[in-house]
């Protein structure tokens, strides 16, 4: 198949539409536009061959336009299969001239074929919301390892694989983890997957939440949202975590706290938010009543045991747009949404563009830490500078009007002092 160097996508002619939805997710992207209007100004990113693999998405594209404000060569491609809107990506390549390589609902040959198309761009940066990029790169893409300075990763799925890499000594260049800084996980993870889970399993099913049992699987960050969201709209919550501190919050927090397995009995929605594999397999899969719901929210297809699904089927059908009915021998109905991929991006919008103005503040202001400090930076994973992160939360109260206290100089100097005492 042969792919222009100008991108892949489905129609050139959504383009139109995809530029109005692009500069209407803008409007709610103030943090991002401040550091825009400093880009174009200053062009720190002047020059630098950039590949992303990332959610094309109208806050992606927001992100991208930034970027390319500030002087960066840059290229994408689809970090999921199904996450793509064909609408932004054609107004990226059309009105934008950012090459761009996603169609939704590709297959997996055609996504590889795009990972290795911006891969052909020959990036010194690569930017990644799964570690995809980086783990073709160490495995099939190795000769472009010397030129690469360093890389970004936007999820936790991608940080734990960074991690497992590091600690086994094959990291080859430096990696900053976006989604370890405070204005990523604790408002992204939490607010933006809580609020955008829950918009998709209501557009792909319209079912009500209220007066349901909805099983969530993981109480990090992604599985707080979640749970206190769906709270909120009167759902009775479940939580299955394999953490103790982690379970123990979540009754604290007034939730049902209980093994998967007798979790499965009782769920009308299962939602799962770990990263791992398999955290719905077999013998949970057994146990769920008639009409379950079955969706996940982690980056990967792999938290659902959908082999296992497949064969308990005795027949599969799509019933509604992203909802597939498997028929047990006995009779019962279980619902996979979104052929299992992260529901919040293939069968909805994904997070508000509020919440991601911060993360990608976090992706832009790390491309420029990265060309900063490239010469002191060693090939493991970093955390953005703290004081990064505070500009990025006091920029984003400011845009939103809030104002909040300062320290006194007497105050100050208590903080930093030890001789006060009882």
């Amino acid at each position: 198949m042969a792919i222009s160097t100008q991108g892949d996508v489905r129609d050139l002619s959504l383009s139109a539409r995809g530029k109005d939805r692009i500069e209407w997710a803008a409007k709610d992207m103030p943090v991002l536009r401040l550091i825009r209007e400093r880009f174009a100004k200053d062009l720190p990113l002047k020059g630098v061959r950039m590949s992303g693999c990332l959610h094309i998405t109208t806050e992606t594209a927001n992100l991208a336009i930034t970027l390319k404000a500030g002087g960066a060569d840059l290229v994408l491609c689809a970090s999921n299969p199904l996450s793509t809107q064909d609408d932004v990506a054609a107004a990226l390549v059309s009105e934008y001239g950012i090459p761009t390589f996603a169609i939704k609902g590709e297959n997996e040959e055609i996504y590889y074929q795009h990972i290795n198309a911006v891969l052909d761009h020959q990036p010194q940066m690569t930017m990644d919301d799964g570690c995809d990029l980086v783990s073709t790169i160490h495995t099939k893409r190795t000769e472009l390892i010397a030129n690469i300075i360093g890389s970004m990763e936007e999820t936790t799925t991608g940080v734990i694989r960074l991690h497992s890499m590091e600690k086994q000594g094959v990291l080859k260049f430096p990696v900053v983890a976006v989604n370890d800084s405070d204005t990523k996980h604790l408002f992204d993870n939490r607010f933006g997957t809580g609020q955008s889970t829950l918009d998709a399993i209501i557009r792909s099913t319209n079912i009500l939440l209220a007066g349901r049992t909805l099983v969530v699987i993981g109480y990090g960050w992604c599985g707080r949202g979640v749970a206190s969201r769906a709270r909120g709209m009167g759902s009775e919550v479940v939580v299955c975590e394999v953490n103790p501190t982690r379970a123990l919050e979540a009754v604290m927090e007034g939730y049902r706290v209980m093994p998967g397995v007798e979790a499965a009995a009782i769920g009308d929605v299962f939602v799962t938010v770990t990263g791992d594999i398999n955290v719905i397999d077999k013998a949970h899969l057994e146990h769920m009543k008639d009409g379950a719901i079955i969706a996940n929210s982690g980056h990967f297809n792999d938290e659902i045991n959908i082999p296992e699904l497949e064969k308990l089927a005795v027949k599969k059908r799509r019933v509604r747009d992203f909802v597939d009915e498997y028929t047990y021998a006995d009779g019962r109905h279980i619902h996979l949404l979104a052929e299992g991929r992260l529901v919040n991006l293939s069968a909805a919008e994904g997070h508000p563009a509020s919440v991601m103005d911060m993360s990608f503040a976090n992706q832009a202001l790390a491309a420029e830490y990265i060309l900063e400090h490239a010469k002191e930076m060693q090939p493991q994973v970093y955390t953005l500078p703290a004081d990064i992160d505070t500009e990025i939360a006091r920029l984003k109260l400011h845009a939103m009007g809030v104002k909040i206290d300062t320290l006194t100089p007497e105050q100050e100097h208590y903080l930093n002092s030890w001789e006060s005492g009882t």
